[in-house]
């Protein structure tokens, strides 16, 4: 090290906050679970049909052709999801990287697939250009993940969820969109949900209901990229989250 240079010591505020993400991750990748694992029986189940129906003595070429191909696609799925689902448990490292948010988005789209299509829940997406920005992968796959996670838990019946990704060169400002058609938040609510330990989501039939700290979570992740963090939202129509981050280190988001 060199004499004279700084060096930057976490405080305790730091440590906790880190903590606080990582418990939250955690809570996250626990709501993905048991879909996740039951989209691998279903994998798992097409291989094991097919290798029978290509086994079978009385099987011509073409048959086992086509068996072949449908392990080779049921095994390219599974091992997709594999790949995500390691990469955001291991993506822990706080150095900023260029990433491309639309891949970071069709990403995260992957672990959520299952649990989107179990609740009848659409999904629309929407890139407009493919903007990079210096992002820390992990926390923005993060804070998509609650988003996305809170929108479905908002649409109980199904609904829509489009998912938007645009960016302002001219502005510097790279935005996502995440859009719902559920519920709504009231008015008097929406200035608090972005606080710890405020949830509007009621508990379900096993007791269960939210811990308040996702959208907390996310706003954190927001302040550290020097980005912002807004809602808006009509009761009854649905919610839009919207996600502005710089698209150059040094250079925050405007206040509106």
């Amino acid at each position: 090290m060199l004499s004279g240079e700084a060096v930057h010591v976490p405080s305790e505020t730091d440590q906790l906050r880190e903590q606080l993400m990582r418990a939250q991750k955690l809570s996250s990748v626990g709501t993905l679970a048991s879909s996740v694992a039951h989209e691998f029986n279903n994998i798992l189940t097409t291989i094991i049909n097919y290798a029978k129906l290509g086994l079978r003595s009385e099987s011509n070429e073409t048959s086992r052709q086509q068996a072949l191909e449908k392990i080779l696609k049921g095994s390219q799925r599974a091992a997709t999801i594999v790949s995500s689902m390691l990469g955001f448990a291991r993506h822990n490292t706080s150095q900023r990287e260029e990433c491309d948010l639309v891949s970071l988005v069709e990403e995260v789209l992957i672990l959520t697939d299952k649990d989107l299509s179990k609740h009848h829940v659409q999904v629309e997406k929407k890139f407009h250009g493919q903007p990079t920005a210096p992002v820390v992968r992990g926390q923005i796959e993060q804070l998509l993940l609650n988003l996305i996670i809170n929108a479905r838990q908002a649409m109980p019946r199904g609904g829509r969820l489009t998912l938007e990704v645009r960016d302002n060169v001219r502005t510097g400002v790279a935005e996502i969109h995440v859009c719902d058609t559920g519920i709504g938040i009231p008015a008097e609510q929406l200035r608090l949900i972005f606080e710890s330990f405020y949830t509007t989501k009621e508990p379900d039939e096993q007791g269960r209901g939210g811990n308040g700290l996702g959208l907390s979570v996310c706003r954190q992740i927001i302040e550290q990229h020097q980005g912002r963090i807004r809602v808006e939202s009509v009761v009854g129509k649905g919610s839009r989250f919207i996600v502005k981050l710089p698209l150059r280190v040094g250079e925050p988001v405007a206040a509106q």
